[in-house]
């Protein structure tokens, strides 16, 4: 049974930093490629970034480049977002997502790729 579990959320003001993690069990973790998504009140789950399972190509959205980061660190069988330069728009429950099939190295952009989800952290940025 594959179980990813997000943390790190929370209340943080407008220009301020928040790392999310996604911690993996069920699975050879650094196998598969991972991927963020968020869902704001009242739109619809939308891609942050994702990451190819060796952590060698990356996508983010035209929203967030250049303030978040996505990593991955295999012998803890998490990944990372880091998310920097904080605004009221960032606001929203985080998801991480899992691959269903190993070795994609390319990043997975769409909702319907991913087969594996987890509970989603709340992050609230206040202005």
């Amino acid at each position: 049974q594959v179980q990813l579990v997000e943390s790190g959320g929370g209340l943080v003001q407008a220009g301020g930093s928040l790392r999310l993690s996604c911690a993996v069990s069920g699975r050879t973790y650094r196998r598969y490629a991972m991927g963020w998504f968020r869902q704001a009140p009242g739109k619809e789950r939308e891609i942050v970034t994702a990451v190819g399972w060796s952590g060698g190509s990356t996508y983010y959205a035209d929203s967030v480049k250049g303030r978040f980061t996505i990593s991955r660190d295999n012998a803890k069988n998490t990944v990372y977002l880091q998310m920097n330069s904080l605004k009221s728009e960032d606001t929203a429950v985080y998801y991480c997502a899992a691959d269903p099939l190993p070795f994609r190295s390319v990043p997975l952009t769409i909702e319907e790729q991913y087969a594996y989800w987890g509970q989603g952290t709340q992050v609230t940025v206040s202005s």
